[in-house]
């Protein structure tokens, strides 16, 4: 934080105080971003979980502030000065958030000096945020009932509302919080039932665990819709990750396997909105993202793994594969001392990157035309360079190994040059992959295999809620309101994320 001259203490001991104070402040920061960067470029074994980067800032920021609050409390100069800038900075709070005015005034409305009433000139008017904690309440559904003088046997009544727990308690929105609250808070369902008890309501974990099964049973339809909806889009990512799951037979846990099939055409002006689908399997084999892929046509963006090449040997899927991959093997080299061949790739690639940046959020047309006139030479010079290098090395190094891993997929790494719908990297489904993974961490494993399609279902919805930049909350409160008075299956397109969002 940048401070003026005439913010600085003018007692030469305090002044000396607060240059170590920052220089020790500046030594910790600059550790944490070595750590960042090992986390985005290091060998993973050497990686720290970002949750913990994180809170690394968390606390760096919290000693600064600390500390700039002891300086203000002794100095009202830098206190108002400070105060001031915080005023300039800080905005102003959302339109949409409820206003409570509270008023304060002066007690004695008489003037000082002659004691004349005082009339108002103005006031000042200033706002902070509030925030009311989260509470239950209960909504009493009464239905009266009629009858008829002349017709004893007659009685009429309204047909009771549509629950989506048939003679259980929550509401709709009840149920959107429990899964919002697991699928996108992390927060596993016997640690929701403990926030729950510390506000006065004993439920149970297996009573949360019932209503989660039951509302990813009703949102299947509209899961398995948002997925035909990708599958007829002409680019998709595709990526797959770990999903441990009980194994009850062994008293162990299986590895089975959440893959994700993604669309993001916004860093081309796409009209097509985002959405990214999760599909469980309880292994890893070629067949599943064949089965989950069928009928799709177009250019998959992945990562080297070799169980997607059966789609490509139908001849309608063209795979496109993925640079950040090849970067990050050289840069593996590279990191761990000198290695001049990998250092070199590491800068070329680096120019590619470099033109990317520049053209992300142009038309595809714009891409393409770029790429020709920069891309193309760095790459055209790039195969001929490694293979040579490949030449003059032995076979069995992890460079070669990197070489080697490099050329067999130079096809799919060049895709992207001649099409501007397609990235140069897979990191738009590798960044949608990381919800799944901090949900991992903290649920440890899915009670079943059906537990882990849950978790596919639920996931699916809310994640692309997020890409939409619609409030999963709403979203998933509005659409299981629907399913549970009977919203038609032919309208179901209309229970997509980015219809909510034109409401």
């Amino acid at each position: 934080m940048t401070m003026t001259a005439d913010e600085l203490p003018d007692d030469l001991n305090a002044l000396k105080a607060m240059v170590l104070s920052r220089e020790a402040e500046n030594a910790r920061l600059r550790q944490i971003i070595k750590e960042l960067q090992r986390y985005r470029f290091g060998r993973r074994a050497e990686t720290l979980p970002e949750d913990q980067l994180l809170l690394g800032l968390e606390e760096a920021e919290q000693v600064e502030a600390h500390g700039l609050e002891e300086n203000e409390q002794t100095s009202a100069d830098l206190r108002q000065t400070r105060v001031a800038k915080r005023r300039t900075n800080r905005g102003s709070l959302p339109v949409h958030l409820p206003r409570i005015e509270m008023i304060v005034d002066i007690d004695d409305h008489a003037c000082p000096g002659c004691r004349h009433d005082l009339h108002r000139i103005g006031e000042d008017v200033s706002e902070k945020l509030d925030i009311v904690p989260a509470q239950f309440r209960v909504l009493v559904v009464r239905r009266p009932k009629y009858g008829c003088r002349a017709c004893e046997d007659v009685v009429v009544q309204a047909p009771a509302p549509a629950r989506l727990i048939e003679g259980g308690i929550p509401t709709e929105a009840t149920v959107a919080q429990v899964l919002v609250s697991k699928y996108a808070d992390h927060l596993p369902l016997y640690r929701q039932a403990q926030i729950y008890k510390r506000q006065g309501m004993d439920l149970d974990r297996s009573t949360l665990a019932d209503w989660v099964g039951r509302a990813a049973w009703h949102l299947r339809p509209v899961h398995q819709r948002l997925l035909d909806e990708l599958k007829t889009s002409s680019k998709l990512f595709a990526d797959e990750t770990t999903a441990p799951v009980l194994d009850p037979g062994r008293g162990k846990t299986k590895t089975g396997q959440l893959w994700a099939y993604a669309r993001d055409d916004r860093p081309w002006q796409g009209s097509d909105p985002p959405g990214v689908v999760y599909v469980y399997a309880p292994d890893r084999k070629a067949e599943r993202p064949m089965t989950h892929l069928d009928g799709f046509v177009g250019v998959l963006q992945v990562d080297g793994y070799s169980g997607y090449r059966p789609l490509a040997a139908k001849n309608t899927v063209l795979l496109a594969f993925c640079w950040s991959h090849v970067r990050r093997r050289f840069y593996e080299l590279a990191v761990a001392g000198p290695a001049p061949i990998a250092t070199e790739a590491l800068r070329r690639i680096a120019q590619l990157y470099k033109i990317e940046d520049e053209i992300r959020g142009r038309t595809h047309e714009e891409r393409r035309a770029a790429r020709q006139d920069k891309s193309r030479p760095i790459i055209d010079g790039l195969a001929p360079w490694l293979t040579e290098q490949l030449g003059l090395i032995s076979q069995k190094t992890k460079l070669a190994e990197a070489i080697r891993y490099t050329l067999s997929r130079w096809d799919g790494l060049t895709r992207f040059i001649d099409n501007g719908r397609i990235e140069i990297d897979s990191n738009t489904v590798e960044r949608s992959i990381r919800p799944i993974a901090l949900n991992r961490k903290n649920a440890l494993f899915a009670g079943s295999d059906a537990g882990a399609e849950h978790w596919a279902t639920i996931a699916s919805l809310i994640e692309t809620a997020k890409l939409n930049s619609i409030e999963p909350l709403a979203y998933l409160t509005d659409i299981l309101t629907k399913i549970v008075n009977g919203h038609p299956n032919s309208q179901i397109d209309a229970l997509m994320p980015w219809n909510y969002l034109a409401k």
